[in-house]
């Protein structure tokens, strides 16, 4: 075939790929999932990171898994095994195409192992809403990617490093996907398969220039090295790294805003509880205004006062947190006879809004939430002990990721603690509810920046939210957040969008796992809301009663 027809063969192979997926998605309006049309037939391994994310999510048991995984390999050996025969270089000789399909079934295999534990952390990400835990997934894949896309091309690839211009083609192929992501999210919905079909072709013109990187001789540093093997070790190992190093330390008091520190203004008219996040600890010591309190995961002493409580009592469900709260704000009321605020930061401000989740005789009025868990439990995956159910190979996935980073301490998260378990079970609230108005209470969401990376794109709140260039939790201390959080204590109404939130959000678009809908899980549909499954319009809607 000639040089040119096979150029053209090339786009529209790559082309096809992503159009055909934008078609599905738009017929089921799953809007939240076109920033993943891109990936579709990219280049090794985003193409792997895109099969894997999907099928962890939609599977119900180990046979669909199983099914799923295999022709998830089969297709996508076939595929780039296509794209790579169409963009090798005409003057050098090709293998032929049985030695293509069998190295790119291969390929498809190993990829598939080596990227099976980011795209589990991604939909780790999905459950939590937690920007460091999608970060941790990514970062490994820039590292490996310039060393994998020598796979499909010929024998030896394990060896060397890769060369300057495969490394700059590679961080090229990422800028393309993060923005054709947001692009083809942003397309109005009629021309979302027109747009997924351009950046398909753009695949194409990739695979075209990284083929032909690949097959090019040039001088291989350190070509004696096994490179490849000691790479994919270390990238292996920064998930782990991470998780360790968020493991909490010997701290007895972690969360001290100046609230805490100092006395409250004399026209704030309420009595306020803080509540720490997720392996905070306190060690009981009052804060300097009689009519502030930590909140703790302990309980109350005898005497009405926080107890004192290590990281570990953060990882309780948030309905037995919730209760503790409700038993402390009515003691803090009646000391003080005054109206409750409660000032929560990450998971404390999922306790608080868990509290107002079936009491709506409360003498709490006011609600400060401070890097709250945006949208979680988009995905699901059940109980240990449970034979089947969506993400069953995605949680025992996640169990010896984390068993093995948690070795040698008894204090590290786990993705079957009883506050991840809240998130799962009761997603439809926590996912749709969030970031919605509570009767006869003054509700604001302190978000930091970084949370556009954290939800899908698209509307997720209908309260008012004052945006912080930031990461999550800590900017409570800061204060211009400290004068806007005593300010909405007196009573001022405040609203502060950034600009940049919304474009953010659809650059991160690429890189976030599908949702599941909530109407598939059995789990979730006895409180699904009414509309259609994949529909973006359910934010505050009227949940089912259970």
């Amino acid at each position: 075939m000639p040089s040119r027809a096979r150029l053209l063969a090339l786009l529209v192979v790559a082309a096809a790929v992503p159009l055909a997926e934008s078609l599905v998605l738009v017929s089921f309006r799953f809007r939240q999932a076109e920033g993943l049309i891109g990936q579709a037939s990219a280049v090794w391994p985003y193409d792997s990171y895109h099969d894997l994310r999907w099928l962890l999510v939609y599977h119900n048991s180990w046979l669909t898994f199983a099914l799923g995984l295999v022709g998830a390999l089969v297709v996508r050996g076939m595929l780039s095994a296509t794209l790579v025969g169409l963009a090798w270089p005409a003057r050098v000789p090709r293998p032929s195409a049985r030695s293509l399909l069998l190295r790119n079934l291969g390929v498809a295999a190993f990829s598939a192992a080596v990227v099976a534990p980011f795209a589990a952390l991604a939909v780790a990400a999905s459950v939590v809403s937690l920007s460091w835990v999608l970060f941790t997934s990514l970062v490994p894949m820039l590292i490996l990617a310039p060393f994998l896309q020598r796979m499909a091309v010929g024998a030896g690839w394990w060896h060397g490093l890769p060369s300057a211009e495969l490394v700059a083609w590679s961080l090229l192929d990422f800028v393309v996907i993060t923005v054709a992501g947001g692009l083809v999210w942003t397309a109005p919905e009629g021309w979302t398969p027109v747009v997924a079909a351009a950046v398909g072709a753009i695949n194409g013109l990739l695979w075209n220039r990284m083929v032909r990187v690949a097959v090019r001789p040039s001088h291989v540093r350190l070509r004696w090295m096994p490179v490849v093997p000691i790479v994919v070790v270390l990238a292996l190992a920064l998930p782990l790294a991470a998780q360790v190093l968020s493991h909490p330390g010997n701290e007895k008091n972690t969360f001290t805003p100046p609230i805490f520190n100092n006395p409250l203004a004399a026209d704030v008219p309420y009595a306020v509880v803080l509540l720490a996040g997720h392996n905070s600890a306190y060690d009981g010591r009052p804060a300097a205004d009689p009519r502030v309190e930590r909140f703790s995961y302990a309980g109350l002493d005898a005497q009405g006062r926080p107890l004192p409580y290590p990281p570990t009592r953060t990882h309780q469900s948030l309905a037995s947190s919730a209760d503790l709260l409700a038993v402390q704000v009515q003691a803090l009321h009646r000391r003080t006879g005054r109206p409750i605020a409660l000032v929560g930061e990450s998971e404390g401000a999922m306790v608080a809004r868990t509290y107002f989740r079936h009491r709506s005789d409360t003498p709490v009025t006011a609600l400060l939430m401070f890097s709250p868990l945006v949208r979680t439990g988009r995905a699901y995956y059940p109980p240990p002990d449970a034979s089947s159910g969506w993400g069953i190979a995605t949680g025992w996935l996640l169990r010896g990721m984390f068993d093995l980073a948690n070795l040698g301490s008894s204090a590290g998260s786990h993705p079957d603690e009883p506050f991840v378990r809240s998130l799962l079970e009761d997603a439809p609230f926590y996912r749709l509810e969030t970031m919605c108005p509570i009767p006869g209470v003054r509700v604001i969401a302190f978000l930091p920046t970084v949370t556009a990376a954290e939800t899908t794109p698209g509307p997720f709140t209908k309260i008012p939210v004052v945006e912080v260039p930031s990461f999550h939790g800590g900017f409570l201390s800061r204060k211009v957040v400290e004068s806007q959080v005593i300010d909405f204590l007196a009573g001022e109404n405040i609203s502060q969008v950034r600009r940049e939130y919304g474009l953010l959000q659809g650059l991160a678009a690429a890189w976030q796992a599908p949702l599941l809908a909530v109407d598939a899980n059995p789990v979730w549909r006895p409180t699904a809301p009414p509309g259609r499954p994949f529909s973006s319009a359910k934010i505050c809607a009227p949940l089912k009663n259970p």
